[in-house]
């Protein structure tokens, strides 16, 4: 397996240039572009030999902002995966940040050895929620014993096979864990994640998990 390649976003020059100089020192990573705002990240991927798997970005900076930056991402560029670095931590930004798309939220003074498991479990299964991230998406759902609804507000049930394997996702299983563990083959692991995306109408993995989070689905502190 290759390097991660990992870019950041943050215009305050002396944190930024710490942060590559970390990332830069660890073997299974490889930093590829370090920039000062949004728009710069996306002039600069626009002519990158190679895309980065993970994007670090803060939210608060001069000329495309960390909240623009992710949703831009996100349409232009689905593969990369965002994880939110900023001294911003509370719920309404971090619910705001994974309902648009990132894929996991830190704020500035976490220790580096959960930066870096971080950036791993986004890039191994697409999300990582720490206890701040499941309270803030908790506090912000509409909790209850009602029909689930999609993102589209539309009723719906889920099977119990389906409800086995969000549970699974939610647990940080890849499709061939899953299939392993379910006695199925890879593509069916992979075929019961895609119906999971289209009936609950989510673009990624992490949303799968906010849906699950916020429908009582799922509840980690019980795990």
């Amino acid at each position: 397996m290759g390097k991660i390649k990992i870019a950041i976003v943050d215009d305050q020059q002396l944190f930024r240039k710490a942060i590559a100089e970390i990332i830069a020192g660890i073997d299974e990573f490889k930093l590829i572009l370090d920039v000062e705002n949004g728009r710069l990240l996306l002039d600069e991927l626009a002519t990158l030999p190679e895309l980065p798997d993970v994007v670090l970005v803060d939210l608060d900076m001069p000329v495309m902002n960390g909240v623009e930056l992710n949703i831009a991402l996100h349409i232009q560029y689905p593969s990369i995966k965002v994880i939110v670095l900023t001294v911003f931590n509370q719920e309404r930004f971090i619910t705001k940040m994974i309902t648009d798309g990132a894929n996991g939220y830190l704020a500035k003074n976490c220790d580096i050895e959960e930066l870096i498991l971080a950036i791993n479990a986004v890039h191994k299964t697409g999300f990582y929620f720490n206890e701040d991230c499941i309270a803030a998406l908790r506090k912000a759902s509409l909790y209850g014993t009602r029909k689930l609804k999609n993102i589209n507000n539309l009723r719906f049930d889920l099977t119990d096979r389906e409800r086995e394997i969000l549970l699974l996702i939610c647990k940080e299983y890849t499709n061939s864990e899953i299939a392993a563990l379910l006695h199925i083959s890879i593509r069916t692991a992979e075929g019961h994640r895609n119906n999971l995306l289209l009936k609950i109408g989510c673009k990624n993995t992490a949303g799968l998990v906010i849906f699950a989070i916020k429908n009582g689905l799922y509840e980690p502190w019980l795990s």
